[in-house]
C-alpha cells in the first residue's frame, strides 16, 4: 500500500508561510528570470492565470493587473521547506522515496487505519513546514498518484482521498478521464479516445494484450497498476546521475568576451560543487552559448563544443576546460544572452584508474576542494571562491521579487521585535 502526499501550491505556500500578507491573496510564482508562471494558487487560477503564461504578457490584462501577486522563484528556501516536510514524513513511515520538490510516495504497508495517519501526516507537516497537502492512497503508486490528484482538485477541504479498496476505485474510475492517469501522454490518449475508450474504467476493462499492442509494455504496465497490480516499487537508492548541468539566461545581453568567460566559470564553479556533493567525477563537458532566437534581426549564432575532460570533480580543472571552449567559440559582433556547461560521463572516482601522468596533484586537489567545500557550508556560498568567478550574486538569474532565504541564511532570517 502506497500514499502520495504533495503540497499544495508548493512555490506560492513557501511565500506564504512566511508572509502572512499573501495569504488569501492571488499569487504566481514566475520562472527562470521571472519568465512563465510556474506556480499560482487558487485564487491566481480563478483571476485566469494559466500555467506556463508569459508573465509580461499577461501581467496588465483586466482582472490580473493590479489583482493578482507575483514572486521570483527561491528554490533555496523551496529545497529546504521540501527538506522539512520530508523529515516529517521519515519520522512517520517505513519508507519515503521523493519523487520531486513537492511530492513524496512513502511506505503504508502494514499499517492500520490509513486515512486517519494521513489526516495526522498532514497536520504534522502544516506544522513544521506550514505548507497545506494533500495525500492519496492506493495499492499501486499510479492509484495513489491517482487519488492524490482527486483529492486535490475536487476534495481539496478534506485533503485526502482513500483508492484502496476495489469498490471505491470502481466507483472512481467510470468519472475520471484517461488524461489524469500518470503516465498517459496526449498521444496514447488519443489513439484509445478513437476506440471509444475516453476514462479509467474503460481502460481497465481492456483486454490486456490489445493495450500492449496500442501502447507497447508500458501501457500494459499502467493497465496492471490501475487494476491494483503494483508493478512500481520504491527505489531507495535512485540510480546515479548521467549528466550535470548548469544552464542560466542572463539578466542583460553580453558581448565582452572577459564577460563570458567570468559567467562561464561561475557555472563550472556550481557544477563542480554538485558534482562533488554526489560523489562523482566527470570526464566529458559540453559547452554552448546562445544568442536570443526570439529576436532574429540579430546576428544569430549558437556554438557548442563536447569533449573529453580528464576525470575529475576539480573546480579550477573544470573551469579551465570550460574557459578555453569559450575562447575557441567566442565570435565579435553577438549578443549573447544565454549560457551553459554540462557535464558529462559521471562515475565514482573509483571507476577511473588513477592517471600516471595528471595535470594536477590529485591528493593537493582533494584537500583544496574539501576545504572550499567546507568553508561554503558553513558561511555560505561566496565566502570562498576561485578569483576567475563571479561575486556572490554575478551572472545569477534575474530575481526582481525575490523573497528572504528564510531558512537558510543567517542574514535574512525573519527577526521578531519587541
Amino acid at each position: 500500500m502506497f500514499g502520495l502526499i504533495d503540497g499544495n501550491s508548493f512555490y506560492c505556500s513557501c511565500e506564504r508561510a512566511f508572509d502572512p500578507k499573501l495569504r488569501g491573496v492571488p499569487l504566481v510564482v514566475l520562472s527562470n528570470n521571472d519568465g512563465c508562471a510556474i506556480a499560482r494558487t487558487r485564487e491566481a487560477k480563478l483571476a485566469g492565470v494559466k500555467m506556463g503564461d508569459p508573465w509580461h504578457l499577461i501581467k496588465d490584462k483586466p482582472g490580473i493587473k493590479g489583482v493578482v501577486d507575483w514572486r521570483s522563484s527561491n528554490y533555496e528556501l523551496y529545497g529546504d521547506m521540501s527538506r522539512r516536510m520530508y523529515q516529517v514524513l521519515e519520522a512517520n513511515f517505513p519508507a519515503v522515496e521523493p519523487y520531486s520538490i513537492d511530492e513524496m510516495f512513502v511506505d503504508m504497508r502494514g499499517l492500520n487505519d490509513l486515512v486517519g495517519r494521513s489526516h495526522a501526516i498532514r497536520v504534522e507537516v502544516r506544522k513544521a513546514a506550514k505548507i497545506p497537502t494533500c495525500v492519496g492512497i492506493g495499492p499501486t503508486k499510479t492509484i495513489a498518484k491517482l487519488a492524490n490528484g482527486i483529492a486535490k482538485d475536487y476534495h481539496a477541504d478534506i485533503g485526502v482521498c482513500d483508492m484502496s479498496t476495489a469498490e471505491r476505485r470502481t466507483k472512481l474510475y467510470r468519472d475520471i478521464p484517461l488524461g489524469e492517469v500518470w503516465g498517459m501522454g496526449p498521444q496514447s490518449v488519443k489513439k484509445l479516445a478513437k476506440l471509444g475508450i475516453e476514462t479509467v474504467a474503460d481502460f481497465v476493462a481492456m483486454p490486456s494484450d490489445e493495450v500492449r499492442d496500442i501502447l507497447t509494455v508500458t501501457g500494459m504496465r499502467t493497465q496492471a497498476e490501475l487494476r491494483g497490480q503494483s508493478c512500481l516499487s520504491l527505489s531507495f537508492a535512485p540510480p546515479p546521475k548521467k549528466m550535470l548541468a548548469v544552464t542560466r539566461s542572463f539578466g542583460r545581453v553580453i558581448t565582452d568576451r572577459a564577460e563570458m568567460r567570468e559567467a562561464v566559470a561561475t557555472y563550472a564553479e556550481l557544477a563542480g560543487r554538485r558534482l562533488r556533493a554526489a560523489g562523482m567525477v566527470a570526464a566529458g563537458m559540453q559547452v554552448f552559448l546562445m544568442t536570443n532566437r526570439f529576436k532574429p534581426t540579430f546576428p544569430q549564432y549558437h556554438p557548442q563544443q563536447t569533449f573529453a575532460i580528464e576525470a575529475t570533480s576539480d573546480t579550477m580543472a573544470l573551469i579551465g576546460s570550460a574557459t578555453r571552449s569559450v575562447d575557441r567559440m567566442w565570435r565579435d559582433g553577438f549578443r549573447y544572452v544565454k549560457a551553459g556547461i554540462v557535464l558529462l560521463d559521471l562515475h565514482p572516482p573509483s571507476a577511473f584508474p588513477p592517471s600516471m601522468f595528471p595535470t594536477r596533484d590529485p591528493k593537493r586537489s582533494a584537500v583544496i576542494m574539501r576545504m572550499m567545500d567546507s568553508i561554503t557550508d558553513r558561511h555560505g556560498r561566496g565566502a570562498v571562491r576561485i578569483a576567475s568567478t563571479a561575486p556572490e550574486g554575478g551572472w545569477s538569474m534575474k530575481r526582481q521579487r525575490l523573497s528572504p532565504r528564510y531558512t537558510t541564511n543567517a542574514d535574512e532570517m525573519l527577526q521578531a521585535s519587541i
